[in-house]
């Protein structure tokens, strides 16, 4: 724990971290490992494409909680998980968030377990943060653009993309941005969120 920044704005908080289908997935296990060493409780979602990159069992283990890979299942309360696990969460960040995923929050579409519960947060009040990951080709897309332009709009917070080496042997904009990143941009939102 010695190489955890110290955080204190985790302790306690509920925070949604969810998991779509992008190899930068492999990056949101430091995040959510760090943020349960800060004392967060982390509830971890996970579209099934997500799954084929890390294994439920991986974040659960990472967590020390349920994770939830499907709109039907209901796992810690008898209301319907999306409403409650969105009432109850301090801030919520989807990382890495996919060109598919983006445009599902833009358009309001709630096919996966991710999309599903976001829908239901009050953004409003609670910060909801995208950390978005794809090759820089689909990042430039205009659609793309449009969707960031729409989730701003929205309330949603983008962090990122950075600039780098990319999985399809690439430098380019579109990388997940670090862990370290991510950690700090929730600590900034869960700190505006309480001034």
């Amino acid at each position: 724990m010695a190489d955890t920044p110290a955080h204190p704005e985790f302790r306690g908080a509920r925070i949604i971290v969810g998991v779509t289908g992008g190899i930068a997935a492999y990056k949101t296990c430091t995040l959510v490992s760090r943020l349960a060493q800060a004392g967060a409780e982390v509830t971890v979602l996970m579209t099934d494409a997500a799954t084929r990159f890390v294994g439920p069992l991986t974040f659960q283990a990472l967590s020390g909680r349920p994770v939830y890979t499907s709109a039907w299942e209901h796992i810690e309360a008898k209301d319907p998980q999306h409403i409650a696990l969105a009432r109850s969460a301090s801030a919520a960040i989807v990382a890495p968030c996919t060109m598919d995923c983006m445009a599902r929050l833009a358009l309001g579409l709630t096919e996966d377990v991710v999309s599903l519960v976001l829908s239901a947060v009050d953004r409003r009040a609670t910060p909801v943060l995208l950390a978005p990951a794809m090759n820089d080709a689909m990042w430039e897309q205009p659609s793309t653009q449009r969707n960031a332009a729409t989730l701003r709009a929205d309330g949603y917070t983008l962090l990122g993309p950075g600039a780098g080496w990319m999985a399809c042997r690439t430098v380019g904009v579109g990388r997940m941005s670090e862990p370290e990143d991510l950690l700090m941009g929730l600590a900034a939102a869960l700190r505006s969120r309480r001034a």
